[in-house]
């Protein structure tokens, strides 16, 4: 780990102000900054903790029946809060198997988001072949090890996937990412704030050099909502698929569906054909599998994760019935 200067932003204006210097990363909960740093996938000449900036945490019901999270609501914070628990148990459900609890009372529901992709060779001690570390060195991952890696939306370039929990939940919900720059605030759907390597492999996210997320704002709430989580083991582990679905129901008719999965593209990825596929579904009818198979028609496996797929596919039908029996 190289020598680095340390600032503590005042207010946002000056946090953005920071942030924008050339060689500069924004520190909130740390716990993943200070791995980069450690194994050398970044190497910031300065770090601007935004930790204890006023007016950027908490849970705010909004007007509309919607609701704001501060970006530095810490995970356990956000995950227990009433407004929550009750109205979008997807995100809590999904915070609460992101990490363990004391990485959760640490972390931060903006800083989350931001986590770097978990392949191997992106963070190999040794240098290997990854155009994220190092762009036009080429994919290790795409004829190496790649039983975790992606099904939808690779390319040669990069075949990662993004591990993290609570964006697959807020891709479902239909999140938005609220940001902060010199250059003015922006919106951004949280199913578009990962960049898919067909759009740029050396990226992760679509956030410009001094912006910051200082919110999350999601719509109202859908009456029934799941979050699974398929791991190697229990105990924190990153998923080897995930899915998160909200439905509205009329009685056992769906009127409305959104399924994401998690852990198997670089983004969250939404299953929007089997989404219109099953609007005016019965639960529990036949015709529930055939739609869920349909959402599948363009994955694609890697040499060693075939069985992605049909883990991937049983995930989303099985969230859906516990969101179906949710209430």
């Amino acid at each position: 780990m190289q020598n680095f200067g340390y600032l503590q932003a005042m207010s946002r204006e000056d946090a953005v102000e920071l942030a924008e210097l050339p060689d500069t990363m924004v520190l909130a909960g740390g716990t993943e900054l200070l791995n980069w740093m450690r194994i050398g996938i970044s190497e910031p000449k300065r770090i601007v903790d935004i930790a204890h900036l006023p007016g950027m945490d908490g849970v705010e019901a909004l007007a509309d029946g919607g609701v704001r999270i501060g970006a530095l609501t810490k995970l356990n914070d956000a995950a227990q809060h009433p407004l929550i628990k009750q109205s979008y148990p997807v995100l809590s459900q999904a915070i609460l198997k992101s990490a363990s609890a004391q990485i959760r009372n640490l972390a931060t529901v903006g800083g989350n988001p931001m986590q770097k992709v978990r392949c191997p060779y992106f963070r190999a001690d040794e240098s290997t072949p990854c155009n994220k570390r190092v762009a036009g060195s080429g994919c290790a991952a795409l004829h190496g090890s790649n039983d975790k890696h992606a099904i939808f939306g690779w390319t040669e370039d990069c075949v990662a996937v993004h591990p993290a929990d609570p964006p697959v939940a807020l891709a479902a919900l239909d999140g938005v990412y609220l940001t902060e720059s010199t250059k003015g605030s922006r919106r951004i759907p949280a199913i578009e704030f990962n960049i898919l390597p067909s759009d740029d492999p050396t990226a992760h996210t679509v956030l410009r050099r001094g912006e910051i997320i200082t919110g999350i704002e999601i719509g109202p709430a859908a009456k029934h909502s799941a979050y699974l989580k398929i791991r190697e083991r229990e105990s924190y582990e990153y998923a080897t698929v995930s899915a998160a679905v909200a439905l509205d129901l009329d009685g056992e008719l769906i009127t409305r569906a959104r399924i994401a999965l998690g852990s198997v593209a670089m983004r969250p990825w939404r299953l929007t054909v089997t989404e219109r596929a099953l609007v005016g579904k019965r639960i529990g009818s036949p015709e529930i599998e055939t739609a869920i198979d349909a959402g599948f028609a363009d994955a694609r496996p890697l040499s060693s994760n075939a069985y992605k797929i049909k883990l991937a596919r049983n995930a989303a039908l099985r969230t859906l019935e516990l969101a179906a029996r949710s209430s």
